[in-house]
């Protein structure tokens, strides 16, 4: 359920002692963020203000995501699971999440596949052509990685056209490479891509 002020109410408060767990996740890339607790209270300050704000048990009161650092966590939606005693809060992050100056209070665990991805292809700008090929395509410039992702989109449709599944699967996965490289070619990256996607999804 999506949680709006009129259904407060219906989430399982008296179960859970006045505090429900919430996990927050980045409403673009599906990574998990953060972990803490919402009362009611907690809830409709964020709801109100557009900025998450959670309930501290250390310090016995609310406080909003970015008070002190100004990283706030900029609310998207809030949900309940099946038995209304857990939360999910999308929101996308002003910056660093964890106090710790890491995008994710959970740091050691990877990134989703394409931003991986996405973050590896970018790490290759400026490495040893030789010993890296999308090193190599940034070297070729902007008209052959362009090139590629022609190439690779051309592959793609013929794979479609004659329903060869496992061709279509593996050029698929070449046209998405070659997007992400053509994109930080341009000094885009996935993201950038997905708020436009995000915007259209209305």
């Amino acid at each position: 359920m999506r949680i709006k002020l009129d259904t407060i109410d219906q989430l399982a408060w008296d179960k859970m002692s006045g505090l429900l767990p919430c996990t927050v996740q980045h409403a673009l890339t599906g990574e998990i963020l953060m972990q803490a607790y919402m009362n009611a209270d907690a809830v409709k300050e964020s709801l109100a203000t557009g900025k998450t704000t959670f309930y501290s048990r250390s310090k016995e009161r609310l406080w909003t995501k970015g008070e002190s650092s100004k990283n706030y966590l900029q609310l998207e939606g809030i949900y309940s699971d099946c038995d209304n005693d857990a939360l999910l809060v999308q929101a996308l992050p002003d910056g660093p999440t964890c106090h710790l100056g890491n995008r994710s209070c959970f740091a050691e665990a990877p990134k989703p596949l394409l931003h991986e991805l996405d973050t590896l292809i970018a790490s290759r700008k400026g490495a040893d052509a030789s010993k890296s090929y999308t090193a190599s395509l940034f070297t070729k410039g902007l008209k052959r990685v362009a090139q590629k992702v022609g190439e690779e989109g051309v592959e793609v449709a013929l794979a479609a056209a004659t329903a060869d599944k496992d061709e279509l699967v593996n050029e698929s996965a070449d046209l998405l490479y070659h997007l992400l490289v053509a994109l930080r070619a341009n000094e885009l990256s996935l993201d950038d891509v997905l708020e436009v996607l995000a915007e259209r999804r209305g």
